[in-house]
């Protein structure tokens, strides 16, 4: 396998798909890959990769207090709750991944079950979705490491930088810059920085749920709470439109575990193990969000006031509230580092999905040829994933100079594009097996059942917050001749991506035109 500098080639015979249905998944040796580096990554690795994606410590500071502050108490119900709909669509990844392992998740998904205009507005939903947390992800590392520098010197004037623009989007810019050159030097580089980064927040995490109890015991703070399995209950939220914004919240804590599956053409295992991998990803997330939720609430409840986690001053930072009264004046450092830690692997990670998404979109024509190059020696696709560093630098630039407003507005809007391409590629699922759903319950269930309900979920959730995103109150409160800010932003992006798409047609009408990727259309390769 040779350096992608020409269009590649469509081999003769389906890798394990025919007929109706997909058959049995193809093995590793069925595979056929893009030039990425295989083998890099194991089971273990693959899981830390999807966890990292995540970032739990930068979800739970950001989210933590919000959620608090929607449902009250029923917050680790709204958790839970959060987590179903994403388990019912893993199931659907591990399916598609075990028959068609193929580096551009989604978008190959769903091009193979719904044609090629659909598939590409789900690869574009992926991609403008990765853009945008990028941003945030790099936004949120570069305060927390003017915040930490502050903390470490004792020196407010120094945390105080952060607030000049000019200081704040160059350091924005290096973190981008040295997180995409992580990325480009292949999967073991990222691999060993992350097992580092992943490792030191959950210990610290750990460290603050251990001590956030021990605080509740003690009744340090006056405000907390005794535990109530009452608070896992999501019937028990008061009204339908809280528990709607909470749940919007917590899917937004569990995007990214599909990392593991953009990986899967560099995994050991390729067709088995990156399924594998998100789900035990899944499981640690929960697990995390909720011990973290539950200690935290005992210890300072989910009051508007005083350290309450739903107060509005503290809810955007929670860590940054409770770190010294928790944890001390030393450890509480500790938990700014897990932040930093968790925003900064997240940065880097993230690039992973987007980069071969793209790859993957331009190996079958849906893209311009130049993203299909994968690096000679690193084996990445190093020009996608310098191109989605230059956007993600360029996006928080114009948005940070433009407005702060219109920067907050594009990060509420992000869980639109989330629902979007996640719901998709899970209706993909049920439909792209449909001739298997009769052959066992394994199948019914796993291929059709537990897919359609995730992507009715998430289908629900997308068409309520494209309802609320009409009100202008919704985000930062901003208007476009009446409308949400939020709204116009949300659905402009999907917009743009309709525009980009049809004059990708025009350029290159064989993908679009079903020449190129249909359901019985093998793996691709290229020629030396």
């Amino acid at each position: 396998m040779t350096q992608l500098d020409e269009r590649p080639r469509v081999a003769d015979t389906m890798n394990g798909v025919a007929g109706g249905g997909a058959g049995e998944a193809a093995d590793d040796a069925g595979v056929r890959g893009k030039g990425l580096g295989k083998g890099s990554v194991g089971l273990v690795g693959s899981a830390v990769i999807g966890i990292s994606t995540v970032a739990p410590v930068y979800c739970l500071t950001s989210t933590l207090g919000s959620t608090a502050g929607e449902v009250g108490v029923q917050m680790p119900a709204v958790f839970l709750a959060g987590f179903l709909p994403m388990l019912l669509v893993a199931f659907a990844y591990r399916e598609l991944n075990k028959a068609v392992p193929d580096c551009g998740t989604s978008f190959t998904w769903t091009v193979k079950a719904f044609g090629p205009r659909i598939g590409w507005m789900c690869g574009w939903g992926l991609v403008i979705a990765t853009i945008i947390v990028l941003s945030n992800l790099a936004g949120v590392a570069t305060s927390y490491f003017w915040l930490l520098a502050g903390e470490i010197t004792g020196n407010p004037s120094i945390a105080a930088l952060d607030d000049g623009k000019l200081v704040h989007i160059a350091t924005c810019l290096t973190l981008i810059a040295a997180a995409t050159a992580v990325s480009y030097r292949g999967m073991t580089a990222t691999k060993g920085v992350q097992y580092t980064l992943v490792g030191l927040q959950l210990a610290v995490l750990a460290l603050f749920v251990a001590m956030a109890l021990q605080k509740a015991s003690a009744g340090g703070f006056g405000t907390g709470v005794d535990f109530s399995w009452q608070w896992m209950n999501p019937f028990a939220v008061e009204s339908m439109g809280a528990f709607t914004a909470g749940l919007s919240l917590s899917i937004f804590m569990y995007w990214g575990w599909d990392t593991c599956l953009t990986a899967n053409e560099e995994t050991i295992g390729s067709a088995k193990t990156p399924g594998r991998a998100s789900l035990i990803a899944m499981v640690v997330l929960v697990g995390s969000y909720l011990a973290t939720g539950v200690a935290a609430q005992m210890a300072v409840g989910s009051g508007t006031t005083g350290l309450g986690l739903g107060n509005p001053e503290t809810s955007g930072n929670v860590f940054a509230a409770l770190a010294g009264p928790v944890m001390g004046p030393v450890l509480g450092i500790l938990l700014f580092v897990a932040v930093l830690a968790s925003a900064t692997a997240s940065l880097q990670t993230t690039f992973i999905p987007v980069a071969r998404t793209v790859l993957a979109m331009s190996t079958y024509e849906a893209l311009p040829a130049s993203y299909a190059k994968v690096h000679p020696r690193f084996k990445t696709p190093g020009r996608a994933t310098v191109m989605a560093g230059a956007a993600t630098a360029a996006f928080y630039t114009v948005m940070t100079l433009v407005s702060e407003n219109v920067l907050t507005d594009t990060i509420f809007a992000l869980g639109l594009m989330i629902c979007f391409y996640y719901s998709l590629t899970a209706f993909a699922c049920a439909w792209y097996f449909r001739g298997d759903l009769r052959r066992s319950a394994r199948d019914l269930f796993f291929k059709g059942v537990f897919p359609v309900l995730g992507g009715l979920l998430l289908a629900g959730v997308f068409l309520k917050t494209l309802v609320d995103m009409w009100n202008p109150s919704y985000g930062s409160g901003s208007t476009v001749l009446g409308v949400g800010g939020v709204f116009v932003i949300g659905v402009g992006l999907l917009a743009l991506g309709l525009v980009i798409m049809l004059v990708t047609e025009r350029r290159s009408p064989a993908f679009f035109r079903g020449g190129i990727l249909t359901k019985s259309t093998p793996a691709l390769v290229v020629e030396d």
